[in-house]
């Protein structure tokens, strides 16, 4: 009777552990010498922190040492785990766990491995719009006033990690052509920048039926920025200060 009674007790406490576990179930997508699959993986959310990142990382410590995916600050800050989350961009470092999660990399660009993709083209086009400034005063600081400072709100929290491009259908299509919601952001914000001297050659640049006006204004952009951003909102307002300025 005492052997009897141990067995139903130890059963009542690995049942009563059992429904105590919060298990999470993550489908993510795998990529390896163009090989694609989607691994399905699942595991107790208590055994990790609060974030999808987390749970990534929770996985290549423990289950799979061979899922490749970029991360860096865990802040919202870096922009390097930038991935496609239930359908919708955002960084897997802001993204709260839920019970069932799908993971794919960023949409329409070239996969390296797993959740890493090639944003070479990305950083080309970035590079292209000078996103520095250009003043021939140089050696001492140059003054701005707070209203000055305030037209840049809003635009230089970008990080760049390309969530709003890649969630454009213009930018899927004409990618190496049209600059693309992150790009055109951080363009405007050079122009509008009052201690930049080339702001006009910088709008003659923009002028173009592919590099800026692909937009068609289908505002993907705005609604997938994981910091809130309106990228749809600021090349809108540089297609005005162009037509009224050049044209």
């Amino acid at each position: 009777m005492l052997v009897k009674s141990n067995i139903l007790k130890n059963v009542n406490l690995l049942r009563n552990d059992f429904f105590k576990r919060n298990l999470t179930t993550l489908k993510i997508y795998r990529n390896n010498n163009n090989i694609s699959k989607m691994d399905k993986f699942i595991f107790d959310k208590n055994d990790c922190g609060p974030m999808v990142l987390d749970a990534l990382i929770h996985i290549k410590n423990n289950i799979d040492k061979t899922l490749s995916f970029r991360r860096s600050c865990r802040e919202g800050i870096c922009g390097s785990c930038a991935m496609n989350i239930n359908g919708k961009n955002t960084l897997a470092c802001l993204k709260p766990m839920e019970e069932k999660i799908s993971i794919y990399p960023l949409p329409h660009m070239p996969v390296i491995r797993d959740l890493v993709t090639d944003l070479s083209t990305f950083y080309e086009q970035y590079k292209s719009i000078k996103p520095w400034l250009e003043n021939s005063n140089k050696g001492s600081e140059l003054y701005q006033s707070q209203k000055d400072r305030k037209k840049l709100d809003g635009m230089y929290e970008c990080i760049l990690c390309a969530c709003c491009s890649t969630s454009c259908p213009s930018y899927w299509w004409n990618g190496d052509k049209y600059l693309g919601p992150a790009v055109l952001m951080q363009a405007y914000r050079w122009v509008q920048d009052s201690r930049d001297e080339i702001s006009k050659e910088r709008m003659e640049f923009l002028d173009d039926a592919m590099k800026l006006y692909r937009c068609k204004t289908i505002m993907n952009c705005s609604n997938t920025c994981p910091k809130g951003l309106n990228p749809g909102k600021a090349i809108g307002e540089l297609k005005l200060k162009i037509s009224n300025e050049l044209h």
